[in-house]
Parts: structure tokens; C-alpha cells; sequence
């Protein structure tokens, strides 16, 4: 927790709640992850260093193997545990700022938005990707999946413009 303000959000009992999920829809039954709970300035520089882009960013995420998909739309790899026995899946970045100014656009809770950024980061970790359309859509429907068991709304639900239309 480099940023105290997650710690007020209660971001941890929230992460392992949303990772909880992700592994249960996802027929995993433990595995460790790191999360560095940051603020801008911090996420600016790690997508500096490993993205190229110099600018904040509301999660990052990196994962301890390649697991993605040859093949748009599929199932990525299924993680494999070390010979220890411990399934380590990566790290995650999420950063304050950003994620609380995305909140307040979107008229969400900052933990609602956490939690799905949490779980974002969490299938990326596992190989889920958004950049292939095939893959997005299935990216995109796990996570409206994990997020709904949680009883949280669809996050790629189409806001409507005028409420009373």
C-alpha cells in the first residue's frame, strides 16, 4: 500500500474478494498474486518503463508467464503451478487517482470500480487479452461473469444520455 488512501477504500479486503471470484468462476483453487496499490505518479512511471507511455493509467499488470491465446476468441493456457506447488500468477499496479476520477465520471463507487479492475488485471495475469476483437469479447464477458456472481452491475453496459428518454 505505497498509498495510503487505498487503505481507506479498503482496497485489500475488496482485492481478495474480486480474486476469490475470478478463481472461482475460473475453476482455480488458490493462487498468489501481488498488488502495489499507487497513485499516479507512481503508475505514470511503471507505464513509462514498460509500456512506453508516459502517463497515468488506472491498472497494469504483469503476468509470470505468457499464457495468451494463439488464436483469437480462445481459452488462454492454463497457468501451471511451480514445481513447489505454488501457483503464481504475476503482479498488478492499480493506481488512486485515476481509478477515483474514473469512478466519478461513470457515476460508480470507487470500490465497485476497483473491483473490476482488480478482476481486469487478474485476467490479464491469466492470459485474457483485449487488444484482438474475438478476444475482447471474451475478456469482456468473463469479467460481466465474475462481476455479476459479486453482484455488481455490467461495467460495458451503455449508459443512457438522457434518463428520462
Amino acid at each position: 500500500m505505497e498509498d495510503p488512501r487505498w487503505e481507506q477504500a479498503g482496497l485489500s479486503p475488496l482485492a481478495d474478494r474480486a480474486a476469490q471470484a475470478t478463481f472461482s468462476h475460473l475453476n482455480i483453487s488458490e493462487a498468489e498474486i501481488a498488488i502495489l496499490a499507487c497513485d499516479d505518479a507512481r503508475i505514470a512511471g511503471l507505464n513509462a518503463d514498460f509500456r512506453g507511455k508516459p502517463t497515468p493509467t488506472n491498472v497494469l499488470s504483469w503476468p509470470s508467464d505468457e499464457r495468451g491465446a494463439e488464436r483469437a476468441g480462445g481459452i488462454p493456457l492454463p497457468p501451471e503451478p511451480d514445481p513447489d506447488g505454488t501457483l503464481e500468477l504475476g503482479d498488478i499496479a492499480i493506481a488512486y487517482d485515476t481509478c477515483a476520477a474514473e469512478a466519478a465520471a461513470a457515476g460508480k463507487s470507487l470500490p465497485d470500480h476497483a473491483t473490476h479492475l482488480i478482476v481486469h488485471g487478474i485476467l490479464h495475469l491469466l492470459g485474457y487479452d483485449h487488444v484482438r476483437d474475438a478476444d475482447a469479447t471474451l475478456m469482456e464477458r468473463l469479467e460481466v461473469e465474475i462481476l455479476g456472481k459479486m453482484g455488481l452491475d455490467d461495467p460495458y453496459s451503455p449508459q443512457l444520455a438522457d434518463p428520462s428518454a
